[in-house]
């Protein structure tokens, strides 16, 4: 298992190595000893399990208080997931990162995405369906969740919507009426 640093600090693409033979393929995406060298969390409480259709959009949504950390993984299809940085004591304060993940067939590398607490997340769907599995570091607090605008301004997240090819773009009512980054109420760190 690989894991791999991105632009952001602490978040991490996780590749596991997949056993190949002529009836498919095989891989271990959770393995305690080597996420617990590694330093990334080795409990989880929760699993989320998302279906969705092309041009969904969801997000930027994160919790106040008993903040998430998740491990995304792709099921079924191909999405842009985003991670914003919204610790204010990190130099990548307000900076994103996005990565396309999708079902792995046999060519490219099978991946996961570690999103640790005081990030929001995000993705849009890019193929006609996506099955998207993330665990959870903390259970879902409805009270302290929170959504900054997908399209705020000065985040200025560079979304891959001319990928659509003419499918609308279907964002949720309460994702549509996010935050702006600039007055959102941010995570506090103890």
């Amino acid at each position: 298992m690989q894991i791999l640093d991105t632009s952001l600090n602490d978040v991490k693409l996780i590749q596991p190595q997949r056993f190949i033979d002529s009836r498919g393929w095989f891989a271990e995406v959770f393995n305690q000893s080597i996420f617990s060298a590694a330093g990334l969390p080795t409990e989880f409480v929760q699993d989320n399990h998302s279906f969705s259709a092309k041009g969904v959009l969801r997000g930027l949504h994160y919790q106040l208080d008993r903040p998430q950390g998740k491990l995304i993984r792709v099921l079924a299809g191909h999405i842009w997931d985003v991670a914003v940085d919204l610790r204010r004591d990190s130099p990548d304060f307000g900076k994103w990162a996005g990565f396309h993940l999708k079902t792995q067939v046999f060519d490219d590398p099978l991946q996961l995405l570690w999103i640790p607490e005081g990030f929001a997340h995000g993705f849009l769907v890019l193929s006609d369906t996506a099955q998207v599995l993330y665990k959870t570091t903390n259970l879902y607090y409805p009270t302290g969740e929170r959504s900054i605008l997908w399209n705020d301004p000065i985040l200025n997240i560079a979304w891959p919507l001319e990928t659509l090819n003419g499918t609308p773009l279907s964002v949720s009512s309460k994702d549509a009426h996010g935050t702006l980054f600039i007055a959102a109420d941010l995570p506090r760190r103890d």
